[in-house]
């Protein structure tokens, strides 16, 4: 598998998590697999009501909270998924989310350099 598929597919399961455990999918997604890292950067998932939520400081926070909560409580759903695509172990996985831009990033590290493992192959 090339380095552009192996994101492509990543794109895909994490697309599928945002669908099935966070309840909507996103517009546009990109995965960059960079070493050990794997980012994956989302855009176009925020309801309506949630980018009102936003509009000031204290649906900020609600919002942000959870959101966190949520992304926890489905991280091992998640990291399940990655794995399944490639045989690496998740050392963590973070994710944020721009209440000004609406673009969410989920950074996961991993405990071996996955380009280095393409090239193996």
């Amino acid at each position: 598998m090339t380095k552009g598929q192996l994101e492509a597919k990543i794109s895909e399961a994490v697309s599928k998590f945002e669908i099935e455990y966070m309840g909507r999918g996103p517009k546009t997604i990109r995965t960059y697999i960079i070493n050990d890292l794997i980012v994956v950067r989302l855009s176009g998932f925020l309801s309506l009501s949630e980018q009102k939520l936003t509009d000031n400081p204290q649906g900020i926070e609600l919002f942000k909270k959870v959101r966190t909560s949520l992304f926890e409580g489905g991280r091992g759903y998640l990291e399940t998924l990655i794995t399944e695509i490639i045989d690496v172990a998740i050392v963590s996985t973070h994710s944020d989310v721009s209440t000004k831009t609406g673009e969410k990033i989920i950074i996961i590290t991993t405990d071996r350099n996955i380009e280095e493992m393409l090239k193996i192959k």
